[in-house]
């Protein structure tokens, strides 16, 4: 098929698609759950999702409004034998939502210290004196578990608005250890508190016995693109302080603690943060919030330089060099958040492997938005190309693995920086309901194919020059309504991600699935390209230009290896390697230290040690 046949036939099946997203959304929206008002003052508590972190719990339970006279009391109680015992007691939060709806939040949020994360605990949150519970558990932390897996979502689109029976079903059989929605939870802009119940009720059934992560993306914050900017009001960042707080208060407050609490700009809280669980340590980082404003760019120097512009911030012809469109110095993930993953990079006291939770990915991941080829959009990650180079590095060199969304699109990419592959993975989660189409159809590839049943596989420059090798992608495909079991689902490429982390292989596996599909039959169907498997090692692809010497560890199983370049004093990477035996590789010539040991106390430090070529063999016998 050529790329004039190809785009013809991509117009066609957005227009099914698209069909098919309104007739879903007419289907839903006849319900009337959207609005809902809980009436029986028995059930008045919608969901609660929770965390636990060094020992701290922390939840936040969801309300429906209350009328007056009903207790604003909220209390969250722990069964202890067979009576309930109180730990925590919170007042409902009546805090403005400052939309036209007048909503209030109606949050209870509770913290409990010196948590015994070591047993699965019942509880239940009591509120109106009494009248409401709502019960779930506190799962104990896996520690013992040799693989820890991840459910990942994004994109929960308003066009439907119905229960989601076949994805909770699937969700129970695969039993996760962690959900993560990676945003776009509501699409209701301005109406975040009916949209946010609407979502407990569609996922509470899974929430309320597993750790949850949340995090708002631009739909939930009332945006259509977000551009943060640190929130100085700009046209494209944060619409009203007052509202982002309420969102933000809703769906992250269950989070560890931030990194650094400090606000940015008319008071918008920041949590940016780490989750420890089982052994896998997650960053939970925040794309938006700091991200430059496309307004940097000097759009007069690109129209005479022959860039084409259909909106702001989608360019359909790009100029002669992509670094063109560049500002080296405007922020992406912002410094604060750098120095919190140049940081978390190195702690690594019991932890095995290392994965970031984030919006988006840091690639241009589709070339059709709509039937529309655009060259780039500035709303991914991708841009700007310097500030999205500076959070690839903080990840790689963490050989952290990174799960995301927001793109409409499922894909697993190995990033480079310098050159292909010498960088992380990412897989992008499939939207739970698909309304905006986009497809990965590049015109032609720069690199090497790899062999997969897929037609766009290998290496590829996307449109701002940054290298990905693309291993997976769901494009939405009329041919593809019915195949995976349910006759509504499959066109859209809707669905959800599974990642599994061994960390016994230090392996990671992806697996993505349709929609409608029964995860409990054998034969169960994922999307075309998955499952696929890397190893953790493979986040951190770069070439090496020399070696350190072997070391032969003794005294520690497993430790903890960390590499300093002495001439820049750069920590090159930190990690705990698997077995006692292991040669560090090097990016440059010149002398090094290796911390090696376990943290936190524990770590030996070697000076001076030289790098020598590729190879040469040395060993260097460590004690520890």
């Amino acid at each position: 098929m050529n790329n004039i046949n190809r785009t013809i036939f991509c117009w066609i099946a957005v227009t099914v698609v698209l069909t098919t997203g309104f007739s879903q959304a007419k289907q839903g929206a006849k319900q009337k759950t959207w609005r809902y008002r809980e009436q029986d003052p028995t059930k008045k508590i919608c969901f609660a999702p929770y965390t636990v972190h060094n020992n701290i719990l922390k939840m936040t339970a969801q309300f429906y409004p209350l009328t007056k006279g009903e207790s604003r009391k909220a209390e969250l109680q722990i069964k202890n034998g067979k009576d309930w015992k109180t730990v925590a007691t919170a007042t409902v939060s009546e805090k403005p939502y400052n939309n036209r709806a007048k909503d209030l939040q109606w949050t209870a949020h509770f913290r409990v210290e010196n948590w015994d994360a070591s047993k699965t605990v019942p509880y239940r949150v009591v509120g109106l004196d009494g009248k409401a519970t709502y019960e779930g558990s506190i799962r104990r932390d896996p520690i013992d578990k040799e693989e820890i897996v991840v459910a990942a979502f994004t994109g929960n689109s308003n066009r439907d608005r119905r229960q989601k029976p076949d994805l909770i079903a699937n969700l129970k059989a695969q039993d996760p250890d962690l959900l993560f929605f990676s945003g776009d939870q509501s699409y209701d802009h301005q109406h975040h508190l009916d949209a946010w119940l609407l979502f407990g009720r569609q996922f509470g059934e899974v929430i309320k016995d597993r750790p949850t992560v949340c995090i708002p993306d631009d739909h939930d914050v009332g945006n259509g693109n977000l551009w943060g900017n640190g929130g100085t009001p700009t046209k494209e960042g944060y619409k009203d302080a007052t509202y982002t707080k309420g969102v933000e208060n809703a769906q992250t407050s269950n989070l560890p603690d931030p990194y650094d609490p400090t606000p940015i700009e008319r008071g918008i809280g920041v949590y940016y943060t780490s989750l420890k669980i089982g052994r896998v340590d997650f960053a939970i980082i925040e794309d938006r919030k700091f991200k430059s404003t496309y307004a940097v760019l000097d759009k007069e120097a690109l129209k005479k330089n022959g860039v084409v512009m259909v909106r702001p911030d989608h360019v359909k012809v790009p100029p002669p060099n992509p670094s063109d469109i560049d500002v080296p110095d405007a922020p992406l993930l912002g410094e604060r958040q750098l120095k919190f993953l140049n940081d978390w990079g190195t702690q690594w006291g019991g932890i095995d492997m290392k994965c970031a939770l984030s919006q988006t990915i840091f690639a241009g991941g589709a070339h059709l938005h709509r039937g529309q080829r655009l060259a780039m959009d500035l709303d991914s990650n991708g841009w700007p190309q310097s500030g999205r180079n500076r959070a690839v590095q903080a990840l790689r060199k963490a050989y952290a693995f990174h799960i995301a969304g927001d793109q409409h699109l499922a894909t697993v990419i190995h990033h480079g920086i310098d050159k292909w592959n010498d960088a992380m993975y990412s897989f992008c989660t499939p939207s739970i309901v698909n309304y905006y189409p986009r497809h990965w159809m590049p015109e032609k590839r720069e690199g090497k194919r790899i062999e997969t049943a897929l037609e766009h596989t290998g290496e590829y420059m996307d449109g701002f020059g940054n290298f990905v090798t693309m291993h997976a992608y769901v494009n939405p495909d009329r041919a593809a309504r019915g195949k995976y079991g349910s006759k509504e689902w499959g066109e859209n490429a809707d669905g959800h991600a599974l990642v599994r982390f061994n960390v016994k292989k230090r392996s990671i596996t992806m697996e993505c699935y349709p929609r409608g599909v029964d995860v409990t039959k054998p034969d169960c169907p994922q999307y075309p390209g998955w499952p696929i498997t890397i190893k953790q090692a493979d986040n951190y692809g770069r070439e090496a230009k020399a070696y350190l010497p072997t070391l032969k560890i003794s005294g520690s199983k497993d430790p903890v290896v960390q590499v300093i370049n002495e001439k820049s004093n750069e920590i090159v990477y930190t990690l705990r390697i698997s077995g006692t035996t292991f040669r560090p590789k090097v990016f440059a010539e010149g002398t090094y230290t290796i911390k090696v040991g376990e943290m936190p106390g524990k770590m030996k430090t070697l000076k001076g040690i030289k790098a020598h070529s590729v190879g040469e063999k040395k060993t260097l016998s460590v004690k520890i």
